[in-house]
C-alpha cells in the first residue's frame, strides 16, 4: 500500500525573506533643521504600515509629514517626527529604542517590550484582566461602571473611555486587593452581569456587551475596533455629535486614479496628536491597504493622501462604498477630539479611587466625553474631558471650584483644552499613558 508523504517545510520560511533582507531603520538629525527623520525599508506585509506609525504615536512622536510607499514587494516610508515639545528626537536611549523597535530585533520581543516610562502598545502593570464594554452612553454612566467594581473590590489601574454618537467604549485592566489578575468563574460572572445591567439601562438597550480577556491589548487600537464593529460611523448624520466642534469637522474626498488604479483618498482637517495612526487605523479595519500615502502640516491644520485598494484589489467603484468609507475616516477622526475642559488628577492609587472621583463629578453635574488612567508605581494619574449633562461646554469657574474640592485630597489640575492650538492635544492627553510630568512631580514632592 502507497504511503503518501508530505513535503517537509521549514518552520521559519515565512521569516525567509525577512531574513534575507532584514528591515532598516535610520534616524536622522542632520538632513532637517527642526525635525528628526525616521525612514524605514523592509519587505511589505500586511498591516505594516499601521505598526510603525502605532510605535511612533505610542512614543509620543507628532509626524509633521509623512512619505509612504508600499507598490511591490517593498516597504519604504520617511516619517518627519518631533517630541511634545516641537524638539528633534535626540536622547540616545529613545533613538536606540526606535532601531530595535523598527529594525531586524523587532521580531524578538526581548529588548523591544519594555519602555522607561511605559509599555509601547500595551498598558499593563503586573497581572491584570482585561474589560471591555461598549453600549450607550449617558450622563453618570462611567460612575456607575467604576461602582460596581469599587463594590466588588475590583482595582482599576489601567482603562481608557472613548464617547462618541451616543455610544461609549471602554477597555479597563483591573486585578483584585492582592494585585493578582481576576481569574474566578464566579466573580467574573457576578461582574459581567452588573456590568451588563447598567449598560443596558433604563431604556431596555439591546447591543451592550462586556468581555474579559487575560491578554494585552493595545488600547487606542480596540477601542477603533470596538466602535467600528459597533457601527458608530452610522449615527453622526442623523443625530450630530454634540462632543465634536465644527472646527473639528474633516473634508474627505475619493477620486479614482486611473493610470496606477487606485482610489486616492484625500483627508483635510484640523491638525492633532495621533491623526495619522487614527486614519491608518480606520483603513486597516476596513479591510483597506494603503499603497501610497503623502501626510503634511500646514499650521493648525494637517493634508493626508491615500492611494489605497480593497485587500481583493478592487477600488471603490460606486457612490455607496465611497460613502462608506467618508462616514467612518470622519468617525476615526471624530473619536479623539475633545474641546472644552480637562481634569487632571493625580492621587495615591486604591481600590475606589476612580468611583469616587467620578461620582464627584456626577454629582456636580458632569458627563465624562473621555477619560484615561494609568499607574505609576503607587500613584494613580487620571484625566477626565467633561461637559454639562446637555453636552455643553463647563464653565471655568465651575471647574476651579470642583477643582478645589477635589484637591483636598488628591493633586489637581485644570485646564482648557485649546480650540484654536496648532497643534491641538500636545499636553496631556496625545501622553499615550497618561505621564503627566509637571503634576506627577509636583505630587511626589
Amino acid at each position: 500500500m502507497a504511503k503518501v508523504c508530505w513535503p517537509y517545510f521549514d518552520p521559519e520560511y515565512e521569516n525567509f525573506s525577512n531574513r534575507m533582507n532584514p528591515p532598516r531603520v535610520s534616524v536622522d538629525n542632520e538632513s532637517c533643521h527642526d525635525c528628526t527623520l525616521i525612514k524605514v525599508d523592509s519587505v511589505n506585509k500586511p498591516g505594516i504600515l499601521l505598526e510603525v506609525v502605532q510605535i511612533l504615536t505610542d512614543l509620543d512622536f507628532i509626524i509633521t509629514k509623512a512619505y509612504i510607499s508600499s507598490d511591490g514587494g517593498w516597504f519604504m516610508d520617511v516619517f518627519h517626527v518631533t517630541d511634545q515639545q516641537g524638539r528633534k528626537i535626540t536622547d540616545s536611549k529613545t533613538i536606540d529604542f526606535i532601531e530595535k523597535a523598527l529594525g531586524p530585533k523587532s521580531q524578538s520581543t526581548e529588548g523591544v517590550k519594555f519602555w522607561p516610562s511605559k509599555r509601547v502598545g500595551v498598558h499593563s502593570v503586573g497581572d491584570h484582566t482585561a474589560i471591555e464594554l461598549i453600549g450607550r452612553d449617558r450622563p453618570g454612566l462611567l460612575s456607575e461602571i467604576s461602582a460596581v467594581l469599587a463594590n466588588l473590590h475590583f482595582n482599576v489601574f489601567a482603562a481608557e473611555v472613548w464617547t462618541h454618537n451616543r455610544r461609549i467604549a471602554c477597555v479597563l485592566y483591573v486585578n483584585d486587593a492582592t494585585n493578582r489578575a481576576v481569574d474566578e468563574p464566579n466573580r467574573l460572572s457576578l461582574m459581567e452581569e452588573q456590568l451588563n445591567n447598567i449598560l443596558r439601562g433604563c431604556d431596555g438597550e439591546k447591543v451592550a456587551r462586556t468581555s474579559f480577556s487575560m491578554g494585552f491589548t493595545h488600547m487606542d487600537r480596540r477601542l477603533h475596533q470596538m466602535l467600528f464593529a459597533d457601527r458608530d460611523y452610522e449615527s453622526y448624520r442623523v443625530a450630530p455629535d454634540v462632543n465634536c466642534p465644527l472646527s473639528f469637522r474633516p473634508k474627505i474626498t475619493i477620486e479614482r486614479c486611473e493610470e496606477k488604479g487606485y482610489s486616492v483618498v484625500t483627508v483635510k482637517c484640523k491638525d492633532r496628536a495621533k491623526l495619522m495612526f487614527d486614519i491608518v487605523c480606520t483603513l486597516t479595519d476596513m479591510q483597506y491597504v494603503v499603497f501610497h500615502a503623502t501626510v503634511s502640516s500646514d499650521g493648525p491644520y494637517a493634508s493626508q493622501e491615500y492611494f489605497i485598494r480593497h485587500m481583493d484589489g478592487c477600488t471603490l467603484d460606486t457612490e455607496g462604498e465611497k460613502e462608506r468609507v467618508i462616514q467612518c475616516i470622519e468617525a476615526g477622526i471624530r473619536r479623539r477630539v475633545s474641546e472644552g475642559v480637562s481634569l487632571e488628577l493625580c492621587a495615591k492609587d486604591r481600590v475606589g479611587l476612580l468611583s469616587e472621583v467620578t461620582r464627584i463629578l456626577r454629582e456636580n453635574g458632569l458627563t465624562v466625553c473621555r477619560a484615561g488612567v494609568s499607574t505609576r508605581g503607587e500613584q494613580a494619574l487620571n484625566v477626565f474631558y467633561v461637559r454639562d449633562a446637555s453636552g455643553n461646554p463647563v464653565d471655568m469657574k465651575t471647574m476651579e471650584a470642583l477643582g478645589k474640592e477635589i484637591g483636598k485630597t488628591m493633586m489637581v489640575d485644570v485646564k482648557r483644552v485649546p480650540t484654536n492650538a496648532t497643534v491641538p492635544e500636545t499636553r496631556g492627553w496625545a501622553k499615550t499613558s497618561f505621564f503627566f510630568g509637571n503634576l506627577l512631580e509636583r505630587f511626589l514632592t
